[in-house]
C-alpha cells in the first residue's frame, strides 16, 4: 500500500492587472511555488492587463506541504521584474473540497515580512533551582532560510524571547543554512507564564534588519512537551491585506488529490467489472458499470475521468476494445451525423486523451519543424480586413502602404506556405504513425460505417477520422504549441494571429472528407490498402492485448520495490545545457561551464559536444543518488541542478548543470528523478551549494565530506503524457468519481424497486433494460463497499502502527 500526493495546477487567465510600463500596459506572467520552491513558470504574455496563459501542471509531492502561492511579475528587459501581487492557499484551504478550487481570487500586494520560509532546529529544557525556574533554548541550526542580500544568501542571527527578557546569537555571514550550536538562559519573571518566541532575522550594516522568521510555543507546551526538533518557521501573525481588487485578480483552478491506493488485489473486482463492460456484445449498453459511470460525472471532472480510463484500458490491453465499446454507445444515441463526436461525451473525451498519451512523440515530429518556421520567421499574415495594419507594411516596404487587397493576397500566400507543407507532413506520416493510433481509427472508420451506410452519408466515417485528428489533435496543437510541449514560450500576438489562422486551415481540410482522409493512413485506401504498413497484427481487426507493446509492464503491488519509471533505451528528455568542468581550477564561473548536448535515458545520462558528435561520455542511471536545484549564490548563477552519483568503491561525484529557464531547469529534475526512481540508497540529504573556496557557500562547513545541510526532494516531480501506466492509481480515482455519485447511483437505480413508478418505466424503458441497470448499480455498490472496508482496515493497521511505534525496540 502506498500514498499518494498530487496537486493539479491551471494558471488560466488574469484581469484588471495594473500597468507597470510607461506604455500603460505590462508584461506578466505567473510563478508558482509549493512551500516556496519555484515548480513552473508561465509564459510571458506582451502588452495585457488581461493575459490568458491556459497552462496546466501536475505536481507529485510529499504529503506534508503547506501552502501553494502564485506569483504575477511585470517582466522586464533592464533591471529586475517588478510584482504585481500574489496569491496564497493553504493546504487545508485547496483540500476543503475533493472537487477543488475553480474560481476568480484577488491578488494580494506582497509583503517582504510574511515572505520567509526555511526550518529551524531548536531543543528547549525547563529546568528549576534555588534560584527558580529557567529556560534553557539551545539554537543548533537553521536551513533554507530566505535570501535577503543581492548574493543570494543573508546574513542570520537568532533572537529568543521569553516574558520580558530577550537574549540573540551570533550572526552567522553569507549563508541560509546557519549553524550556531549555542545554548541561551533566560529566567523566569515574577506573573503569569510566558510563550517562547523565537525569531530570526538577517543582520544588515545599513538600514534596519529583514525578518526571516519565527516560532512561538505557548507555556502549555513549554511545560508538558519542550520542544526538540525541526520547526517550521511563520510570518507575523497579522491579517491578510486586501487589496480590493485594484491588483486585478487571477483565474485559478485547484485540486489536490491524496489518497491511499490499495495492493492490486483489492482493486481487482472493480478493474473486471470494467473490463467486462468492454468485451462483451455490441449494442448500446445502458447497465455496464461504463454506462453508469458516463452518467455520474461531467465537465472538467468527465476529462479526468477519461484520462485515467484510457490510461487504465492501455496498460490491460484493451484499450482498443475499450474506445470500440464507446464508440457502438455513442453511435447508437446519434440519429444526425453531422452531430458526431461533437460533444463532450466520454467516447470524445476518451479518444483525445488515448491520442495524446500514444500520439505526442509522432505530433512532435510531423508538427515542429512548421511550428519553429513560423516563430522564427515572424511574418505578418493577416486575412481580415478589420485586423489589417496597413501601416506596418508601410514600414516594411520602402514603397510605401499596400492595399488590403494586396496584403490580403501577400498573407493568404504566406498563408498557404505554412499550410500545404503541414498537411503534406501529416499525409505523409503513414510510418511514423503510432500503430495503436491507426487501428483505433481502423475501427472508429468501420462502426461508422456500419451506422450510416446510406450514400448521403458516405463522408461522415473520414469525417469522424478527421475531425478526432484534426480537430481534437494537430490544431489545438498548433494554436497553443506551449501547451503540447513544440515552444517553451506562448507566441507573440502577431506570431499567435499566424498560428490561429493556419489552425483554421487545418480544420478546414478536415471537413473535406475522402478527398484527403482516404489518403491518409487512418482511413479509406490508406487504412485498408496499407495493411502491411500499419504493422497491424490481426487481419480485420486489432485482437485484445495489441497494446501491449507499446505500453511498459503493469506495476508491482503498490508498496512493492520500486521499479523503472522510464523505459531503458527510450530517449526521455534531451537538449543543450552547460556542465560544469569536474576540476576547474582558476577558472572565472563562466568559463567553467562549457555548453553540451544531453540525452536522458532509463539507463544512461550521456553527453556530447552537439548532437551529431560521435564521442559520448556517459553517466549510469544507477549510479545517481540524488538530483537537486543549486542556489544561485554557489556560482552566481540562475537555474543550476546538481546529480549526485556514487561510485563502485562509495565514492561521491558531483556533476552540476545549468539549465535555460526555471521551466527547462524543473522538467530536468522531474525526468532525472523519475528515471532514478529504484535506485537504493539515495540520499535523505545533500548541499544546495558548492565547495568552493575551501568551504561549502551554503552552510560553511569546511569539510568536503561534511554532511548535507537540507534535505533532498526526490518525491517532487512534475505529472505529464509520458508518465508510465499505474494501474493501481488509476483504478483508485475511478473508485473515488464513483463514491462521488454513490448517492445518485442509489437513487436513481436502488431505492424504488417498483419498476412500474420509477421514471424510466414512466418513459416506456424496456423492463429487461431496467433490470440490467439494477443488477449493474447493485453490483458496483457491493464492489464500493469492499474497497470502503478495505481502506477503513488499512488505515486501522496504520493507527495501530503509530500508537504502538514508539513503544518499540
Amino acid at each position: 500500500m502506498a500514498k499518494i500526493s498530487s496537486l493539479n495546477v491551471r494558471v488560466v487567465e488574469g484581469r484588471a492587472l495594473p500597468a507597470k510600463d510607461v506604455s500603460g500596459s505590462s508584461d506578466p506572467y505567473c510563478i508558482v511555488k509549493v512551500d516556496d520552491e519555484v515548480v513552473a513558470r508561465t509564459a510571458t504574455v506582451w502588452r495585457s492587463l488581461s493575459p490568458f496563459w491556459g497552462e496546466e501542471y501536475t505536481v507529485h509531492l510529499p504529503l506534508d506541504f503547506h501552502h501553494l502561492a502564485f506569483y504575477v511579475l511585470d517582466e522586464d528587459t533592464v533591471g529586475h521584474d517588478d510584482i504585481i501581487g500574489k496569491i496564497s492557499l493553504s493546504r487545508e484551504a485547496i483540500a476543503a473540497d475533493p472537487r477543488g478550487i475553480d474560481s476568480w481570487i484577488n491578488l494580494s500586494p506582497v509583503d517582504p515580512d510574511a515572505e520567509v520560509q526555511g526550518e529551524i532546529y531548536l531543543a528547549v529544557q525547563m529546568l528549576e533551582d534555588v534560584r527558580g525556574r529557567c529556560l534553557r533554548c539551545h539554537v543548533l541550526k537553521a536551513r533554507d532560510l530566505a535570501p535577503r542580500d543581492i548574493s543570494g544568501t543573508s546574513d542570520p542571527f537568532a533572537r529568543v524571547f521569553w516574558g520580558s527578557q530577550s537574549l540573540e546569537t551570533s550572526t552567522i555571514k553569507k549563508t541560509r543554512f546557519p549553524h550556531w550550536d549555542e545554548v541561551l538562559e533566560l529566567r523566569e519573571m515574577p506573573g503569569a507564564p510566558s510563550p517562547l518566541r523565537v525569531e530570526l532575522w538577517d543582520w544588515d550594516m545599513v538600514g534596519k534588519n529583514d525578518f526571516l522568521g519565527m516560532v512561538e510555543f505557548p507555556p502549555k507546551v513549554l511545560q508538558q512537551n519542550p520542544p526538540n526538533g525541526w520547526f517550521r518557521l511563520l510570518p507575523f501573525p497579522r491579517a491578510e491585506e486586501d487589496s480590493g481588487g485594484n491588483l486585478g485578480a487571477l483565474r485559478l483552478k485547484v485540486r489536490l488529490l491524496e489518497d491511499r491506493v490499495l495492493p492490486s488485489r483489492c482493486y481487482r473486482p472493480l478493474l473486471e467489472l470494467l473490463m467486462e463492460s468492454v468485451l462483451q456484445p455490441a449494442e448500446e449498453d445502458v447497465c455496464s458499470p461504463l454506462a453508469v459511470l458516463e452518467e455520474l460525472t461531467s465537465g472538467d471532472c468527465r476529462q479526468d475521468l477519461a484520462t485515467k480510463l484510457a490510461k487504465l484500458f492501455l496498460g490491460q490491453g484493451l484499450a482498443g476494445p475499450f474506445l470500440d465499446y464507446l464508440t457502438r454507445r455513442e453511435l447508437a444515441r446519434t440519429t444526425d451525423p453531422n452531430t458526431l463526436f461533437r460533444s463532450n461525451s466520454l467516447a470524445s473525451k476518451s479518444m483525445e486523451q488515448f491520442m495524446k498519451l500514444v500520439g505526442m512523440p509522432y505530433l512532435h515530429e510531423v508538427l515542429k519543424p512548421v511550428i519553429s518556421r513560423v516563430f522564427e520567421e515572424k511574418k505578418y499574415i493577416e486575412l481580415d480586413p478589420c485586423k489589417m495594419d496597413l501601416g506596418r507594411t508601410k514600414r516594411l516596404s520602402f514603397k510605401g502602404p499596400s492595399s488590403e487587397e494586396h496584403v490580403r493576397e501577400a498573407s493568404l500566400g504566406l498563408l498557404m506556405g505554412y499550410l500545404g507543407p503541414t498537411v503534406d507532413a501529416i499525409v505523409g506520416s503513414v510510418g511514423r504513425c503510432p500503430p495503436a493510433m491507426r487501428l483505433a481509427f481502423k475501427r472508429l472508420h468501420r462502426r461508422v460505417e456500419e451506422r450510416f451506410p446510406q450514400d448521403e452519408h458516405k463522408d461522415v466515417k473520414y469525417l469522424a477520422i478527421s475531425g478526432f485528428l484534426f480537430l481534437r489533435f494537430f490544431a489545438p496543437a498548433i494554436l497553443t504549441p506551449k501547451l503540447f510541449d513544440l515552444r517553451d514560450h506562448h507566441a507573440d500576438p502577431q506570431t499567435g494571429r499566424s498560428l490561429l489562422l493556419l489552425a483554421k486551415g487545418v480544420e478546414s481540410t478536415s471537413q473535406c472528407g475522402a478527398q484527403v482522409t482516404d489518403t491518409l493512413p487512418y482511413g479509406g485506401s490508406g487504412l485498408h490498402g496499407n495493411r502491411e504498413s500499419c504493422s497491424s497484427p490481426g487481419p480485420g481487426h486489432a485482437e485484445p492485448g495489441w497494446e501491449g507493446s507499446l505500453s511498459p509492464p503493469l506495476f508491482p503491488e503498490a508498496g512493492g520495490p520500486a521499479r523503472a519509471l522510464v523505459p531503458p533505451s527510450v530517449t526521455v528528455r534531451e537538449g543543450y545545457l552547460l556542465k560544469r568542468k569536474e576540476e576547474p581550477g582558476s577558472l572565472a564561473t563562466r568559463f567553467a561551464f562549457k555548453k553540451r548536448y544531453f540525452w536522458l535515458s532509463g539507463e544512461t545520462l550521456s553527453y556530447s559536444k552537439s548532437p551529431d558528435w560521435q564521442m559520448r561520455s556517459s553517466i549510469p542511471v544507477s549510479h545517481i543518488r540524488a538530483v537537486e536545484r543549486v542556489d544561485e549564490g554557489a556560482f552566481q548563477l540562475p537555474h543550476v541542478m546538481q546529480v549526485v552519483t556514487q561510485d563502485g568503491s562509495g565514492t561521491l561525484h558531483t556533476t552540476y548543470l545549468q539549465c535555460k529557464n526555471v521551466n527547462d531547469l524543473n522538467q530536468w529534475l522531474s525526468a532525472l528523478r523519475k528515471a532514478s526512481a529504484p535506485n537504493p540508497d539515495k540520499l535523505a540529504t545533500c548541499h544546495p551549494g558548492a565547495f568552493r573556496g575551501a568551504r561549502w557557500t551554503c552552510c560553511l562547513q569546511a569539510e568536503l565530506s561534511a554532511a548535507g545541510c537540507s534535505h533532498t526532494h526526490s518525491a517532487v516531480t512534475l505529472g505529464d503524457w509520458s508518465d508510465p501506466l499505474d494501474p493501481d492509481a488509476e483504478t483508485q480515482m475511478v473508485y473515488r468519481q464513483l463514491l462521488l455519485g454513490r448517492d445518485q447511483l442509489r437513487m436513481k437505480f436502488l431505492e424504488d424497486f417498483n419498476m412500474d413508478s420509477s421514471p424510466e418505466a414512466d418513459m416506456g424503458a424496456c423492463p429487461d433494460a431496467l433490470a440490467g441497470q439494477r443488477e449493474a448499480a447493485a453490483r458496483l455498490l457491493e464492489v464500493l463497499e469492499d474497497l470502503d472496508r478495505a481502506h477503513e482496515e488499512f488505515q486501522r493497521q496504520e493507527q495501530r502502527k503509530a500508537v504502538s511505534g514508539p513503544r518499540g525496540p
